[in-house]
Parts: C-alpha cells; structure tokens; sequence
C-alpha cells in the first residue's frame, strides 16, 4: 500500500466527496422499517441532519443502544438474542487488528470478515451490510495516519456518516473517524503515547458496563496514539463517555502496583458529577494548558459515542496484552449489538445469512460455523449455494482475502498437479558422546571443517544456559537428496504486486538448473514441502524437531513476498539461500547425546553415511581442539587489513534519521521505528570459520549460527541471541522477541544495577509491549481463536556484553494453515521493522540507505514434516566477497534520545565487531 503523509498544517477538514459538506450533498441513507412483521429495507434521501431526525422522530426504527423511545408493542413483545455475532472489521492497515480478530472470533461465537479500508467501494460494502445483511456490527481499527488524510482511513468515514443504523465501535484511529466524521478536530497530542498506560474514568455507559473507574480501581488501558480529539470542538451529536484519570502515564510495571480495585472506588463514583465532568471537557476548563503549535495538554478525552445513533470509539487499545478489561469492553459491545437487533424483529435473526459470512471468513471459518450452527441456530439451505456455486459476492471477498493474506492461502494440502516423495528416516544415538569428543565444536571442526567448510551448516546452541536453547544440528553437503536453492528477486520483485525471481538449484551431483518463480520464493518451498510424505514412527524417540529438510537463511528483502510494498534497496547476496540436508548430526546439550539422521527416498537403498560417520565420531580425541585454538589467534600481517570499520551513517547522520522517525511517530505515521544501519570492512582471504569460531567463544547466544555456501563467496556467522518464530510438532507457535538492550557491568554491583535499570526503564518496557502486540497480531492471523497468549513478558536475560528484555508469545496453529503460511505471516520479525509493520517497513526504506540484505531476516530450518525454528539476524558478520559487514540498530520511539539511539546502535556491534578485530 502506498500512502500519502499529511503534515501538521493539514490536521483540517478536507473535502472529501460525499462525506464532508453534508449539507450541500444528498446522501442516500438506509433504515429498517417494520412492515407486515418482516424487515424490510429502502434507501431514504435525505441530507444527513434529516437522516438523524428519522432516527430521533421514528418509533419504528431502532433507538441508540443506550436506550431511545421504543413503541409499546415492541417492548412488550418476546423476542430472541442473537446466539452470536457477525463482526465486519476494518483493517486500516494496522499491526494489532488480528489482536482485535482474535478477541472477537471467541467473544462472538464467530470469526469477524477482515477487510481493508480501500479493499472495495462504497457500493461493495453497501451490498454487504444491506442487500446480504451479512454483518451484525462493525469495528473500525486502529491504523497509522490521520483521519483527515483520505489515504490512511479509507472507506471508514463513509460507513461512521452513512451506516447510522449500524452499531459500529472505532478503536484508536476509528475513534479519532468517529469525531472527525461529525466535525470535530483531530490535532497533536501534547506527547505522543505509545505502549504506555493511563489510568480511566468513564461515564457508567453500557460500553463500559462491569468495569471500574477512575484513580487506582484497576482500569488501565494500552494508548498507541500521537493525535487526540480535540474536545473542545466535539458537536452536540457526540458524548464523551471516558477520558484520562490524570496527566500522568503509567509504565507496565507501574501499573502492577495496583493489582486489586481500590474500596473508595463505588464512594468516589457516586460522588463524581460526571455532567459537570462532561460540561468542563466540552469548554476546556480540563485542559491544563496551550501550545503554540496547536497541542494541549491535560486529561484526554478517551471514549465518545454518538448521542442518537449506535457508534462508539474508544482512543486507547482494548486489545493490547496490557489493557486491564479489555475483553469486557468487547464483550459489552456484543451485548449492545443483541440489545439492538433484538428490537428488532425477531424474523430477521432466523433469516440472517450465516453461511454466507461463515464461507467470506479465513480457511477455519467454515469449521467453526458448523459448530455454531450445531447449537441451534438455523440457515437458509439456499445460503449453502456459496460452498459450491461461490456466489459473486462471496467470490469477491474470497479474492480479496488473496490478495491481501495470501499466505493464508497455502494450506496444508499439495496440489493436485505435483507428486509426492515419499521419505524414509534413519538415525542412531550416541549416549553421553559429546563431551568425550570435544564436544559440538571439535565434533563440527573434524566432520565438516575441513576445505574451509564449503557448503557446510551448523544451527550451533552455544549458550544453553537456563534451558533457553538445547540442540545444535550440523552438516555439509550429503546424500542423493542434498541440494542448494539460491534465489534472488528481479528487478521488477520491487513492487509486492510483482514478487517473483529466479531460482537456481544445484543437485548432489553439481548439476545446476535455473527457472523464474512467478509466485515466489515462500510458495516454491511451500510447495516442497508439502510434496515430502513420511511416516511419524521414523522419527518417534527424537528429542528435536528437526529430522532433515531445508536449512538456510531468508533475507529482509523477502518482506514484498509479505505484504510489504516494495524495496527501496537490493540486496547484494541472495535474497534466500536453503540447502536441502538429507544428512546431519544432531548434539543434545542438556543430556550429552550424539544423533546422527539420515534420510532417503523410499523406493533407494541406504547409503554408507551414517556407519561412516558413527565410526568417525567414537574416534574423535578432545585434544584435536587445541590446534584451532591456536589457529585463532593468529593475525593477518597485511597491514590493509588492520583498518577499522567504515559506517554507512556518521553520528551525525544517524542522530538525524532517529530525528525523522520521532517527526514521523509524532504526526501519527508510526508507533515505533526500528531503525538500522550497516558497517562494513575488507579481511581479505580470512578464514570464515575461524572467525566464526572465535566469535561463538567470545559471544555465545542460544541461536548462532554459521552457513557457508560456497559458490556465492558467503559465510554467516551468527551469534544471535533471538528467536524469530518456531513451530513444533505439536502445532504449537512460538516467538520471543527482543526489545531493550543495555550492556554489562564492569563488576557485580554495577551489573545488578544496569539490569534493573533496564527493567525498570519506561522506555525500554513501552518498546517490548508495542513489538509483544504486534506479534500476537501475527500469531493471531494463522491460529486458533483464543489460544495467543504471553506466559513471559519483559523478562531480561543476560548476555556476554549485554543484558537483553524478552518476551516469549505462544499460540496454537490452525491444522488447515501450512508451516511456510505461518512465517509468511510474520515475516520479517516485528522487532526488526516496529509498529505499524507495513507502514513503518514502508518508512524506513525511505530513511535507510542500503538494503539490510540477510541482516533483520532469519537463518534457520524447515524439517520435512512441517516443523521449523528460525533466529532473528542480529549480532551477525555476514562475509560477502571478501567484505565483512554487521547491521545494527534500535527502536525509535517517542521517548527516545537520538544520541542515546546512536550509542545503543554501537553497543550492538561491538560483540561481532571486536571477535573480526581480534580474530585479524
């Protein structure tokens, strides 16, 4: 998606046809009126202050969901709730919708139909909610941008001025629609408030029915926001419903304090004057102060709704991991939404098209409705047409699901045009081995080190301290099955519309072949994979998930594959480099044990590899180590090579680009900006290994990693201490992202000091949380309804040079989505790119000067039975061509130092950086 930025002097009211200038324009506006005990729809015309007084003068039309003039033989009449609810949700484009999908797939009983704001026309969205009645309500999301700038809010102002017969609720940016919809003025907060916590006092409305309020009660909500209403100018149609308790703003560890909802809460409430509250947020006497440019600061107005029809918004994040209540706010609104229909006609519940939305719904929809339908509620046997006809309408909606969540369209199923390969496993264990043969790294040095380790990989575990990783897998280049994928995006791969590339892939035999992928990388190994039949007995016993398949890296560039829109920059190396690994040796850390695996196409023979390797392995000596110790510290005597390394920014340069990024989070663009840079130097015909070698002795992380591949001139050596995303055989996802960095203490008491502060840094908690619910978001689009969660959030962990704070996200796939589907969801990892993910890829292309190639992708492995564990591409020396190069940087957030930024970005480099220094 390309977007239009718009500055501070536009936060106005443009024109925008058919929406603005109400007056001057007639609409064509919808209402249910009774006839004959039967809904029946027409289209009135009438300016929009007529329309609002059809709904005010009308007893046959339904009143606002906090109660208007219903007839008496409404009232009286039984009518029956709805047994769940159709949500249509608005994606602006944002990171934490499928957070807002995920609470309202297990809230309503069903799915929500996801789409985006500029997907179809008003016509389209039309035909939806009136001549399907397809949807029961609508959320609006929040997104990036402004209100007023036609470019980031879509179709959502339309639907807040045209469905006023619809219950709607706007969540952040849709709040901010709502008052802007009706007049009011958007302009900047006088900070922007990104993934810290504020405190809420709210009017008793039914939005807010069974939650707190005010001062220590509990209520404590997630703001993502750099522009408010402006309260001053709401018009008398809309209420304030909540606003902030105080000026002050919570970290998340703050707001632990007050676990428990204050005794004073139920006196204060009945005391509060909450007319007089609302009298003074309407002339301004809550604000404490003015800005020249056109900023206030003092309580914020945080909830509204409209005063006669059934829309609300609330500014901050009900779906945040953080909110306190938020589930019960979306709870409420469902009430609302049977509240309102049950007024009703009760015919118009039993004639709801339920399969029609059920099949518009992502590939778990279908399954899900048939339990709900199994409870009782009917349909129309003529709605089952669409899972065989795919009426016109649902087809649309099939196609944009498609276009915009393709990945979710690589299910587990292999198409019926490619064969099956059916594979057969072979593995021995040797008890308690490692230790006696040196362990993982003489075991690698003798196996595969020799010939400067060409074509050679090793996933290596080298910190495996407090469980947070147990298995290292080795190997080089093997049996018949073994093969390399090197591919690279065209020219014309720039743009996300066109995402293909070539391929070349070179066999066991050094036969290579080269062909155009038109759908792309992540759909070829999709593909590969699901052709790959086995059978679980082969691998019952094996303690790791990993068993043989493709083992590589993916580069950042693949994010076009990924719903971004274009790069700015080409990479230099390939953008994804895989071996298929058909043999390999697996080291169980934790127990001491060797594995040896190797597999074969059913219908060959075994071949000698793993009596070749058993026997090399038990004649292993320890002492072989000692020669690469020496070999290490050796230097390079030409004096070239003795330089330092040359940064793409200057300080100077750097400090500017955090500038831009606070002026782009500031005017709403973006939460957060994870902002990168390069440094690069020449070593000549250094020995890749050796240095990677040394830099796993001075730097162990839990997911380092060295690739060599060979015929590129590439080595990798990693020394990652971040999980990207990993799926194990029990469906279970998982990711641990890493978000605030300080370094180590040079003694014990100052080291304790430097943790605390860092977990105790606002800062650094607000950079987890934001990154923490952009994850779940990313989760949320490929598992199951209501299994997300976060059992550890903001935990440090320590490092050789750096504390770290990390959060582990878990959630469990849907059986129906494929292993390459889930990575392709989350792909590049949100702690490389910031919030929301797509605008602020978008931005950061624009800032940034060179492509981050393999830097801020993944390396890891996809086994052949649909498991995978990859790494984050962080503290890694990646050596292209005789150049070594290391990326380093940091999230860029409201509360951010530009000189601090440059300093933490330094201290990411220092590990990699000093072990290529020492090693030369």
């Amino acid at each position: 998606m390309s977007f239009t930025l718009c500055s501070s002097s536009e936060l106005t009211y443009p024109y925008v046809e058919g929406l603005r200038n109400a007056r001057a324009n007639r609409v064509a506006s919808k209402s249910f009126i009774m006839a004959g005990g039967c809904i029946k729809k027409h289209y009135v015309q009438a300016s929009y202050p007529d329309a609002r007084k059809v709904v005010i003068s009308s007893h046959l039309v339904p009143g606002h969901l906090e109660g208007s003039f219903m007839g008496k033989k409404w009232q009286e009449e039984p009518r029956k709730k709805l047994e769940f609810v159709r949500t249509l949700l608005i994606d602006n484009y944002d990171s934490y919708t499928y957070n807002i999908y995920q609470e309202l797939s297990v809230i309503n009983g069903l799915p929500p139909v996801v789409v985006r704001n500029d997907e179809y026309t008003w016509k389209d969205i039309c035909h939806f909610l009136y001549e399907e009645g397809a949807f029961d309500n609508i959320v609006i999301s929040p997104g990036p941008g402004s209100p007023t700038c036609p470019a980031d809010i879509g179709v959502c102002l339309q639907l807040l001025l045209q469905c006023w017969d619809i219950p709607i609720l706007g969540v952040c940016l849709g709040h901010q629609a709502l008052g802007y919809a009706h007049g009011a003025q958007i302009i900047h907060a006088s900070e922007p408030i990104h993934g810290r916590l504020s405190e809420i006092e709210h009017n008793g409305c039914k939005l807010f029915a069974n939650i707190p309020s005010g001062r220590n009660s509990g209520f404590k909500v997630v703001r993502y926001h750099s522009l408010v209403i402006d309260a001053k100018t709401l018009p008398k149609e809309l209420i304030p419903i909540a606003w902030t308790s105080s000026d002050d703003t919570l970290s998340f560890l703050e707001t632990q304090k007050f676990d428990v909802i204050s005794d004073v809460y139920e006196s204060e409430r009945q005391q509060e004057n909450f007319d007089s509250i609302l009298e003074r947020l309407k002339n301004g006497s809550y604000w404490s102060s003015s800005h020249a440019n056109g900023t206030k600061s003092g309580k914020v107005v945080m909830g509204i709704r409209h005063a006669t029809w059934p829309h609300y918004g609330v500014q901050f994040h009900p779906e945040s991991v953080a909110t306190t209540y938020g589930r019960q706010i979306f709870k409420n609104f469902r009430e609302m939404t049977k509240d309102y229909w049950l007024r009703m006609c009760s015919s118009f519940s039993s004639d709801r098209n339920i399969h029609y939305t059920a099949s518009m719904q992502l590939p778990h929809a279908s399954r899900l409705f048939r339990a709900v339908h199994t409870g009782g509620q009917s349909a129309k046997k003529a709605d089952v047409r669409f899972y065989g006809e795919a009426c016109s309408s649902g087809q649309l909606m099939q196609d944009a699901d498609k276009r915009n969540f393709g990945f979710l369209h690589m299910a587990n199923v292999l198409p019926p045009s490619m064969g099956a390969n059916f594979l057969k496993l072979k593995w021995r264990k040797f008890d308690h081995l490692a230790s006696e043969v040196g362990g993982a790294r003489n075991i690698f040095s003798e196996l595969f080190g020799k010939n400067k380790a060409e074509n050679t990989f090793w996933l290596d575990s080298s910190s495996t301290e407090k469980g947070r990783a147990r298995f290292s897998f080795m190997g080089g280049k093997g049996g018949s099955l073994w093969k390399q994928l090197t591919f690279r995006l065209s020219e014309d791969s720039e743009v996300a519309s066109k995402r293909g590339g070539h391929l070349l892939i070179e066999d066991a035999d050094g036969s290579t072949n080269s062909t155009f992928l038109e759908e792309g990388f992540f759909e070829y190994l999709n593909k590969e994979l699901l052709s790959l039949r086995h059978e679980e007995k082969d691998y019952e016993g094996l303690p790791f998930e990993f068993y043989g398949g493709f083992i590589g890296y993916i580069g950042y560039n693949l994010k076009v594959e990924c719903g971004a829109a274009s790069n700015y920059h080409k990479s230099t190396t390939p953008d994804a480099c895989f071996f298929f690994a058909d043999n390999l040796v697996v080291v169980d850390h934790h127990s001491d044990d060797v594995y040896i695996l190797s597999l074969h196409e059913g219908n060959t023979t075994m071949t000698p590899w793993l009596e070749d390797t058993g026997k090399k392995l038990v004649s292993l000596k320890a002492s072989v180590t000692r020669k690469l110790d020496e070999q290490n510290v050796q230097a390079v005597t030409s004096s070239q090579h003795k330089q330092g390394f040359h940064s793409e920014k200057s300080r100077e340069q750097y400090v500017r680009d955090v500038e831009k990024c606070l002026q782009y989070i500031k005017d709403g663009e973006s939460y957060e900006l994870c902002l990168t840079t390069c440094i690069r130097k020449t070593i000549g015909q250094a020995d890749p290994l050796r240095l990677y070698l040394h830099l796993r002795e001075k730097n162990p992380a839990p997911y380092a990693a060295w690739l060599n591949f060979s015929k590129q001139n590439l080595s990798i050596c990693s020394s990652s201490p971040e999980r990207f995303l990993r799926l194990d055989r029990n469906g279970t996802l998982e990711a641990k992202p890493i978000k605030g960095t300080i370094a180590r203490g040079a003694t014990l008491e100052e080291d304790e000091q430097l943790k605390l502060q860092l977990q105790h840094s606002e800062k650094d908690q607000a950079e987890n949380l934001m990154i923490v619910d952009l994850l779940r978001n990313d989760l949320g689009r490929v598992c199951e309804p209501g299994t997300v969660h976060v059992p550890h959030l903001m935990e440090v962990e320590s490092y050789a040079t750096v504390h770290t704070m990390v959060s582990t996200i878990r959630g469990k796939k849907q059986s129906n989505v494929s292993a390459v589907a889930c990575v392709k969801a989350a792909f590049p990892g949100g702690s490389m790119t910031g919030a929301p993910k797509l605008r602020s890829m978008e931005l950061l292309d624009s800032i940034e000067s060179c492509s981050r190639g393999i830097y801020s992708g993944s390396i890891g492995f996809f086994s052949y039975n649909q498991t995978f564990d990859l790494n984050i591409v962080i503290r890694t020396v990646v050596i292209h061509e005789n150049e070594a190069s290391i990326g380093a940087g940091g999230a860029i957030v409201a509360l951010s130092d530009p000189e601090k930024e440059y300093d933490e970005m330094i201290l990411k480099t220092r590990a990699p950086a000093n072990a290529v220094m020492e090693f030369q």
